[in-house]
C-alpha cells in the first residue's frame, strides 16, 4: 500500500512538471549579443519567469538586420534584444519593431533610448569601438604603439591589421559611420582607402579582430572594447586603444509581435536585475541606478566619436554599397 502511494505520489508530480513543461510559453528572441553571454540573459529571466523559455536566434548585427528586414512582411522574431541603435532605428522606420513602453521605462537613461516619439526600442549597454594592439608581437615585428586612426595607415603596418566588414558586423558599421560623421564623407573615404593598404582582412564579426589580435594572428585588431578587456582578463598580451572618435552605440531591446510573454521579455530587459548582469561586461548601461566597473576596460570619455543612430539607420544600405564595392574584396570568406 506504501509502495503504491508513493509510485502515485511519484506520478502525479512527474504529471505536474509535465504540464508545467508544456504550459510554458517560447518566445523567439533575435540577438547579436555575443554568444558567450547569452546563456547568463536566458537563466536569470527564465528564473524569475518560469512559464516564458526564450529562444534565441542568434547573428552578427549586420546579418541579423538583413534577417529582420527580409522577414518584415512575416516576421519569426516576437523580440529584439541585443541589436544596435542604428539598427533598431531602421526597423522602427520599416515597421518591424511595434511601439512599446516596458514598465520601468521611468528608470532609464534617456539617452540610449528611442529619441522619436511613440518610442519603439529602449538601450540596454553603450558599447564601443577600439584598437586591440598585441604588444608581444609588435615587440617582434619592431611595430611602434599607434595613438590616433591616422597612425594606421602608416605603411609600417602593411599586413598587420584585421578590421569588422560593416556589411555584416554592427561593430564595423560602428566605426564607420563614426569615421564618415566626424571627418566628412570625402576624408573619410579618402582616409579609409589609406587604411585598406594595411589591411590584412576584413572579418565578419565584431569582436574576431580583436580575438585574432590577442592570439598573435595579426598584431592590430579594430574591434570592441569589451572583447579587449576580456581577452587581457584572461592573459592577452594586448593594449586596447581608444583614439578620439571612436564609434559607439546602445544595445537596445524592442518588440517585435504583441504578446503578453514577449512584453515581459522586454520588461525584463530593462529591469534593474538585467542592467546588473550588463554592468559586469559594460561599463556604461541604461538603468539609472546601476553602476559598476570591467577591469581593464579602456577609458572612453573624450575619445567618442558624435553619432546620430537615426542617420546611421536611414544611410546604412547605401554605406554599405559603396564600402562593399571599395573594399570587399579582402573579406574573409562567409561560414
Amino acid at each position: 500500500m506504501k509502495n503504491r502511494l508513493m509510485k502515485g505520489t511519484l506520478a502525479t508530480l512527474v504529471s505536474l512538471l509535465a504540464t508545467n513543461a508544456l504550459a510554458a510559453t517560447e518566445v523567439t528572441v533575435y540577438t547579436a549579443f555575443e554568444t558567450d553571454i547569452l546563456a547568463k540573459y536566458k537563466n536569470a529571466f527564465e528564473k524569475e519567469n518560469p512559464d516564458v523559455k526564450i529562444k534565441w536566434v542568434r547573428d552578427s548585427t549586420g546579418i541579423m538586420t538583413a534577417k529582420l528586414l527580409a522577414e518584415k512582411n512575416n516576421p519569426r522574431a516576437e523580440v529584439v534584444w541585443g541589436l544596435a541603435g542604428s539598427s533598431m532605428a531602421l526597423l522602427k522606420e520599416e515597421g518591424v519593431l511595434k511601439p512599446y513602453s516596458p514598465k520601468g521605462l521611468e528608470d532609464l537613461k534617456p539617452n540610449l533610448n528611442d529619441p522619436q516619439s511613440n518610442q519603439a526600442w529602449f538601450g540596454n549597454d553603450a558599447f564601443f569601438n577600439a584598437i586591440c594592439f598585441n604588444e608581444a608581437v609588435a615587440k617582434q615585428l619592431n611595430l611602434p604603439k599607434p595613438q590616433s586612426w591616422e597612425d594606421l595607415t602608416k605603411p609600417v603596418y602593411q599586413g598587420h591589421i584585421a578590421m569588422p566588414n560593416p556589411a555584416s558586423s554592427g561593430t564595423g558599421y560602428m566605426q564607420v559611420s563614426a569615421w564618415l560623421q566626424n571627418m566628412g564623407e570625402d576624408q573619410a573615404w579618402n582616409y579609409m582607402k589609406n587604411l585598406d593598404k594595411n589591411i590584412a582582412h576584413y572579418t565578419h564579426s565584431g569582436s574576431k579582430p580583436c580575438v585574432q589580435a590577442g592570439m598573435g594572428e595579426v598584431a592590430i585588431g579594430i574591434s570592441m572594447a569589451v572583447r579587449g578587456a576580456k581577452l587581457i582578463n584572461q592573459g592577452a598580451p594586448l593594449a586596447v586603444i581608444t583614439p578620439k572618435g571612436i564609434g559607439w552605440e546602445s544595445e537596445a531591446v524592442g518588440l517585435v509581435k504583441e504578446s503578453d510573454a514577449a512584453k515581459r521579455v522586454v520588461d525584463w530587459s530593462v529591469s534593474k536585475s538585467a542592467n546588473e548582469l550588463y554592468v559586469e561586461s559594460y561599463p556604461v548601461v541604461a538603468h539609472k541606478a546601476v553602476t559598476g566597473n570591467v577591469n581593464n576596460y579602456p577609458e572612453v570619455q573624450g575619445a567618442m566619436a558624435e553619432m546620430d543612430f537615426g542617420k546611421m539607420g536611414t544611410e546604412r544600405a547605401e554605406v554599405l554599397k559603396t564600402w562593399s564595392q571599395k573594399f570587399d574584396a579582402k573579406s574573409e570568406p562567409k561560414s
